[in-house]
């Protein structure tokens, strides 16, 4: 039987979850941290992530010890320190910021459909990583990566793009990410064996993908 399903998220021990809510086919690796935050069908992470704030697309794959939407620290201020926005931790009389906190959840990152974060990888909150892209292990992002591009580096540069901007259009319009899981099994041998132009020449104009067999 299949270890993942449709109903359940596959929760690994020792999470920390709050306010998060989950699609279908979706793993949490173990020790990780997801706070006000969306994973949508067949996303997963690896081990010990820490993701805040985010929309995690389908197909998604976050390996271990990835940090998305790290909080920040009101810069502007006369301190930095959290005593004056978690407050209520250190007097008696007095609550958290609310509204702080409550600014922190307006700025999202989004994680684009089939992406590729890398080991140890850094997202910053408000960034968009396009559908199909590359962070490569130990990257920092601090600004918006293209679909299908591959980013590395301290800020996080492109490299290359996956793909000709010709067959990226192409599997951006496929979509087949929004298949259903009968679809996507139908066509798993051409996921494993075909080159993505050949994928694409197969099964551009099935708009919900091949159809299962009976």
């Amino acid at each position: 039987m299949a270890r993942l399903t449709p109903d359940t998220p596959f929760i690994h021990p020792d999470c920390e979850m709050s306010d998060a809510s989950f699609g279908a086919f979706v793993e949490i690796g173990r020790g990780t941290r997801l706070a006000h935050s969306h994973f949508d069908d067949y996303a997963y992470c690896d081990r010990y992530c820490d993701i805040a704030n985010a929309t995690v697309g389908k197909f998604a794959n976050i390996a271990a010890f990835v940090r998305i939407g790290a909080t920040d620290h009101p810069m502007d201020k006369a301190s930095l320190h959290h005593f004056h926005y978690r407050s209520g931790d250190y007097f008696d009389d007095a609550e958290h910021d609310d509204a702080w906190f409550a600014h922190r959840r307006t700025r999202r990152t989004i994680i684009g459909h089939d992406t590729w974060l890398g080991h140890g990888a850094q997202v910053r909150p408000e960034v968009t990583i396009g559908h199909g892209a590359v962070v490569a292990g130990g990257a920092i992002v601090t600004k918006d990566v293209a679909p299908y591009m591959i980013v590395a580096g301290i800020p996080a540069v492109p490299l290359r793009a996956r793909f000709a901007p010709n067959v990226a259009d192409r599997l951006m319009a496929l979509a087949w990410w929004d298949w259903p899981h009968d679809a996507l099994r139908t066509a798993l041998d051409d996921f494993r064996t075909l080159s993505a132009e050949a994928f694409l020449e197969r099964h551009e104009g099935r708009a919900t993908g091949p159809k299962a067999s009976m």
